[in-house]
């Protein structure tokens, strides 16, 4: 089954791709041409994801799915939230500089309550036909914790600095095969997987 993924993230395609496995083959924005960079203008995940999966499902009439992530702080009263990826101010995916506030703003705090939360939005057609579009929505969530320093090579975005319940590394140190069987994102995805193999 061929599927759009609404990405131009290396990172994120290639977990996507090792999650699914050969059932599906899973293409990305670059793949399909498409070299817009896709408003993220809503206010929650689920806001988010719809908009990308809807411009890739309006614009090229290809079943797609997007997702949006985020890192929730409880001490900071769910943020980053939806702003993750450009929680340093004037920046964009900058993952150095968004831990690096992230751990300012922890300082001297006990609470490091956190959780990964990923929404993933489904668009697929209604039968064969191109007007008619049914849409999902798929939800994963990890909990864990921020640690006080960064920590590992591995992985991407705040992976240095989370560490899951229930271990006591970060997810940069667990490495990809186990991330991706507890990872948030891994939990959305297995959602979507088992929508797909049933249809």
């Amino acid at each position: 089954m061929k599927i759009v993924f609404a990405t131009n993230n290396q990172h994120k395609l290639q977990e996507i791709r090792e999650i699914l496995g050969s059932d599906f083959e899973v293409v990305s924005l670059k793949d399909i041409g498409c070299d817009v960079d896709i408003p993220e203008t809503g206010t929650t995940l689920e806001a988010n994801a719809h908009q990308k999966a809807s411009y890739i499902y309006e614009n090229y009439g290809l079943d797609c799915f997007a997702d949006d992530t985020g890192l929730e702080v409880e001490a900071l009263d769910g943020a980053p939230g939806v702003h993750s990826a450009r929680y340093a101010e004037g920046t964009d995916h900058d993952s150095e500089a968004n831990m690096a506030k992230l751990l300012k703003e922890l300082e001297g705090k006990n609470n490091r309550k956190a959780r990964f939360r990923t929404v993933i939005a489904l668009i697929q057609k209604e039968g064969d036909s191109t007007i008619c579009s049914r849409e999902y929505s798929f939800e994963g969530e990890v909990k864990g914790e921020i640690a006080t320093e960064k920590s590992g090579k591995g992985g991407f975005g705040y992976d240095p600095i989370f560490v899951p319940e229930g271990y006591d590394k970060s997810f940069a140190e667990l490495g990809e095969e186990i991330k991706n069987k507890i990872s948030h994102r891994a939990r959305a995805v297995a959602k979507l997987a088992e929508h797909l193999k049933d249809e």
